[in-house]
């Protein structure tokens, strides 16, 4: 028998956040979000997505907290979309992107952006997944269980 969809959501952490963030404009939105864009009309210019779409996936997003919305910060009558502690918890999930991507999709010829530490300057260390005690990890070295909250 074919377990239930929703049932599987339910109980996958990734199906839910992918669910909350996974499609592309939402990333794409969080990602111009770390460059320090706020405001819908930025957005719109930066993404050249319809401002229907824009708006539904920045009412997503406000209802998920990965955004608030506050008052401009240079005091005029817009509104300006700033990331949440949640919001900027999913940096890792968009540098991880980003890094497969420059490792894979990219021709050696061809141009692309590169993001810098601003302290030293220097391309960011690759992510990698590591135990608790510091060891790397790849996907056989790892398993999941069901885990219910308050047992043991």
């Amino acid at each position: 028998m074919v377990e239930d969809v929703s049932t599987q959501s339910r109980e996958c952490p990734v199906a839910r956040t992918l669910e909350a963030i996974g499609d592309r404009w939402s990333l794409m939105i969080i990602r111009d979000a770390f460059d320090d864009i706020r405001r819908f009309s930025e957005f719109q210019k930066s993404l050249g997505v319809a401002k229907n779409i824009l708006a539904s996936r920045l009412k997503t997003l406000v209802e998920v907290g990965v955004f608030d919305i506050r008052p401009a910060s240079d005091g005029s009558a817009y509104k300006e979309y700033v990331l949440t502690d949640k919001g900027r918890e999913i940096f890792p999930i968009v540098i991880s992107l980003r890094q497969w991507g420059e490792r894979f999709l990219f021709k050696p010829e061809e141009t692309r952006s590169v993001l810098l530490d601003n302290a030293s300057g220097q391309p960011l260390m690759p992510l990698e997944v590591r135990s608790a005690n510091g060891q790397k990890l790849g996907p056989l070295d790892c398993h999941r269980v069901r885990l219910v909250d308050g047992e043991s």
